[in-house]
């Protein structure tokens, strides 16, 4: 199951320095809800490696406005307290999202 992040956790999960994956979502968003499955797959898959979690839009909202999310879903990188490059932005099949989990975990 993915983490579920919210504003009061997500920022001292990204500074832990761990390497984490946010998910920014919506309950209205379709293609986000295609994911979810995917999501909860990859982060049981990487899990106690990477963290993978997802972040509702409607019911948090500082991280979306920090990193200027503007689409949904929106997928960000993080590892060594920062966010990294890799960002991927609309509906993303589960070897593309794997083979970015790795690249992070490269980083």
């Amino acid at each position: 199951m993915a983490f579920q992040f919210t504003d009061e956790n997500v920022n001292e999960i990204i500074e832990s320095g761990k390497p984490v994956v946010v998910d920014f979502w919506a309950t209205w968003c379709g293609p986000c809800m295609g994911m979810a499955p995917v999501i909860d797959k990859l982060a049981a898959e990487f899990d106690g490696r990477v963290v993978v979690g997802k972040y509702n839009v409607d019911e948090e909202g500082d991280l979306s406005a920090q990193y200027r999310v503007m689409a949904l879903p929106t997928i960000l990188f993080f590892k060594d307290g920062k966010k990294t490059d890799i960002r991927l932005v609309g509906s993303q099949d589960e070897n593309t999202l794997r083979a970015k989990i790795e690249e992070l975990i490269a980083l």
